[in-house]
This record gives structure tokens, sequence and C-alpha cells, in this order.
């Protein structure tokens, strides 16, 4: 599902205009972005959590050349899918099987 599919899906359902839509799914995803940008943690219950996580550096080999390369520390967003979420998604699947 693309974020186009996503407009489309979520305007039928609510009414708005898919112009109004995707600027409330781009407002949405700029605020995420820009809180994670800040450090901040994002918690969407029943959905998930956003947070930023520090990966340590670390030593990694070029598989082609089997040479050593150091892959610095760096900053990740992370998303943690929610238990209802997964509990749901779940369930979805064990149906059609």
């Amino acid at each position: 599902m693309t974020k186009a599919d996503i407009v489309d899906v979520i305007s039928s359902s609510v009414g708005l205009t898919k112009v109004e839509t995707e600027a409330v799914v781009n407002g949405f995803m700029e605020t995420v972005i820009d809180a994670m940008k800040r450090g901040e943690n994002i918690e969407l219950r029943g959905f998930g959590s956003f947070k930023v996580v520090k990966r340590a550096q670390r030593v990694a080999r070029n598989p082609k050349t089997n040479e050593e390369v150091i892959v610095p520390e760096q900053y990740a967003p992370m998303l943690k899918m929610s238990k209802d979420f997964k509990e749901a998604v779940n369930e979805a699947h064990m149906v059609e099987n």
C-alpha cells in the first residue's frame, strides 16, 4: 500500500477531498519526522511507538574484499508495534489460513 492508496482510503471513509486528506497525511508524517529529529518519542496507543535509538560503532566486513570496515555510531528511527496491533494482524492472518 502506497501513500496514495492510504490517501484514497482515508478520503473515501471520512468524506474529505483527496487534496485535504493528502495535506493531513503529509502533516502527520512531517510532525513525526520533526519530533524524532528533536529526539522525542511518539506513542500512538493501539498502533505503536516511534523512538530514536543509538546504534554503537561496529566493525563490519566488505564481502567482496573481506576487508574490515568501521561503521560509525549512528542514530536510527525505530517503530515498535503495539501488542494490540500485532494481535490484530496475527488474528487476521490466522483466519485466512
